[in-house]
């Protein structure tokens, strides 16, 4: 099957505008924050899917609001509304529309928008990464000691062992590279590794509509996506996940993980 990549590009911006028309008419707050930002997640994943269903009837649809059982060896559109709710809910301008189609488990189209700078980034497999038409490709840095590295704090879960892992690894990161962010949003941690503003992106128990998109969107720019153990990843639901260029993500892996 044909995918109109131009179309999948209207109904990101089409969702975008409504998403920031809500916070532009300063209702963010305005039936409780934690109501409020259920209601866009609902409504940004309702419209998308009805755009998806009229034009591409056949193919499944899973998102982070709507998961049921789908077979992933089956073409599957996978959606994360809203990427970075907590960000959302505190107007930190990182929350992302994310985007992707799977064919027998493996991203072959990927969008992530995000709409507080109208920054488009998507990936056709075998045809390149883009943001706003424009090609992307990976850091050409190679020294990990001259890196910015993104880190993720897989705050959904928080129990003492996780919190001794997850900071152990970062600390041994910074260590190591020039400096370290963190965004808030698994997808655009991912795209903004795609694009060279960062060298590399790691986290642990990060799910599949958080990563899918900026799978191949990462892969078509030159980058790798894999798990601590530089093992690749294909459709898993829930994964530790490293993104970047090959060099960057061999040493973090080495050196951080498991130094």
């Amino acid at each position: 099957m044909n995918y109109d990549i131009d179309y999948l590009k209207k109904v990101l911006y089409d969702a975008g505008d409504y998403f920031m028309g809500q916070l532009q008419d300063n209702q963010v707050y305005s039936k409780g924050k934690d109501d409020y930002v259920t209601e866009v997640d609902l409504v940004v994943q309702d419209k998308i899917k009805t755009s998806l269903m009229a034009m591409y009837p056949h193919v499944q649809f899973i998102s982070d609001d709507e998961v049921h059982e789908v077979d992933l060896e089956k073409p599957c559109w996978v959606l994360d509304p809203v990427d970075g709710t907590t960000n959302l809910i505190h107007d930190y301008h990182c929350s992302v529309i994310s985007l992707a189609l799977l064919e027998k488990g493996e991203p072959i189209i990927g969008l992530i928008y995000n709409p507080y700078m109208n920054e488009l980034f998507y990936g056709v497999k075998g045809q390149g990464a883009y943001l706003n038409n424009h090609p992307i490709h990976v850091s050409s840095q190679e020294n990990l000691s001259l890196s910015l590295v993104s880190v993720g704090t897989s705050p959904y879960y928080k129990d003492q062992e996780m919190l001794d892992k997850n900071f152990h690894i970062i600390k041994e990161v910074m260590k190591q590279c020039s400096d370290i962010r963190r965004s808030g949003s698994a997808a655009l941690d991912i795209a903004w590794t795609a694009c060279g503003r960062v060298e590399a992106y790691l986290e642990r128990k990060v799910k599949l509509w958080d990563y899918a998109a900026g799978k191949v969107i990462l892969e078509e720019a030159g980058g790798v996506l894999c798990d601590y153990r530089g093992q690749p990843i294909k459709h898993q639901l829930l994964t530790n996940l490293i993104a970047g260029k090959d060099r960057i993500v061999h040493d973090i892996i080495s050196k951080c993980i498991n130094k």
